[in-house]
């Protein structure tokens, strides 16, 4: 009995420990993201000093109108695009144990393309644009319920669904490619530019629209920190424990896909956020769920800010979608995960 109380002693001392190291982690997170925003909010094609944003955050600068209305907007849907597909990717790769999982690889973000082209083409101007997330959303529930019933096979298998979903993200990316071309021009060029991933005119009225979902979203899922982390001991014993596990799997995916749904409705398609960030994240703090999905929101984060400012600077005039940049980070990790994992890849 002393053994035992011994080893639990040090036990809990240990877990302590990893507690406060991803709690200074994380305010490291969020200082760099602090940083980075206001390093967004000083760059584009004229360059505003700190001091004037500053300046600007506590009360009012000279640069008003440009921090205000045309930068301040387009990097807090940053902010929230970035969380939102770092949380989803979070989830998606621990309901299906697979760390390839990622709403665009699996074709969540596929669907959310599917629902969002079709408002476009088809109701926009007919009905608010504050629908769009739901067109986004209903898109990406669709399409994942038809990967999960063509992925099973006497039980869903990790790499039958991530191969099942690359195939209907193919599938999906032909539907949006058929609108594309044979819609008007101004609708095409409105398409294009959502595919692209670019934060290129966003306004407050799409973070108002946005925000608050993929903060209900993000909030939410904290509240099953217990049952993921349970979950992670297997399923049987988190049966014995007394978790529907099936149960809980359909909310968590419902969460995964409402966050990935929600983020690309007005950004488009910023590909392997939800690849890297949770990666990054295990590698940095320690597995609980409630501090992975806090530390995958703010590392998503800062990925979508620095691509956006490496899209408004790095080729001036023009303005590179930040899609394109994610995906250049993101195509040679996903090539990375798949030699690492070969081995797992046989059925």
């Amino acid at each position: 009995m002393t053994e035992y109380f011994t080893f639990r002693n040090k036990f809990d001392s240990i877990s302590m420990q990893f507690h406060t190291r991803s709690l200074a982690t994380l305010v490291l997170l969020a200082m760099a993201a602090c940083i980075v925003f206001v390093i967004s909010l000083s760059s584009g094609s004229s360059y505003i000093p700190f001091s004037a944003v500053i300046q600007e955050i506590f009360s009012e600068s000279d640069h008003a109108f440009v921090l205000n209305e045309l930068r301040l907007p387009r990097v807090w849907m940053a902010v929230f695009v970035g969380a939102g597909l770092g949380v989803s990717g979070l989830i998606l790769q621990g309901m299906i144990r697979n760390p390839l999982g990622s709403p665009d690889i699996v074709g969540v973000t596929g669907g959310a393309s599917v629902g969002t082209v079709l408002f476009i083409v088809f109701l926009l101007g007919e009905v608010s644009v504050h629908w769009l997330p739901l067109a986004s959303i209903i898109g990406a529930a669709v399409v994942t319920v038809f990967i999960y019933l063509l992925s099973w096979k006497s039980g869903v298998t990790p790499m039958r669904l991530i191969l099942v979903g690359i195939g209907i993200s193919a599938l999906t990316n032909a539907i949006v490619t058929m609108f594309m071309v044979s819609s008007e021009s101004a609708v095409a060029s409105k398409v294009y530019l959502w595919l692209t991933g670019s934060l290129y005119g966003a306004n407050w009225q799409e973070v108002w629209i946005i925000s608050p979902v993929i903060l209900l979203l993000i909030l939410i899922s904290l509240f099953f920190t217990r049952v993921v982390d349970v979950k992670q001991l297997g399923d049987d014993v988190a049966l014995g424990m007394g978790v529907r596990v099936q149960f809980f799997r359909i909310l968590l995916l419902a969460l995964s896909v409402g966050l990935a749904g929600a983020a690309v409705s007005f950004a488009g398609g910023i590909a392997f956020v939800g690849l890297i960030a949770p990666h990054i994240a295990r590698l940095l703090l320690h597995r609980s769920f409630g501090l992975l999905v806090i530390g995958s929101a703010l590392i998503g984060a800062l990925i979508v800010m620095v691509s956006d400012i490496i899209a408004r600077t790095a080729f001036l005039p023009s303005d590179i979608p930040a899609g394109v940049f994610t995906a250049g980070i993101g195509a040679p990790f996903f090539i990375y995960l798949l030699y690492r994992n070969r081995e797992g890849m046989k059925e």
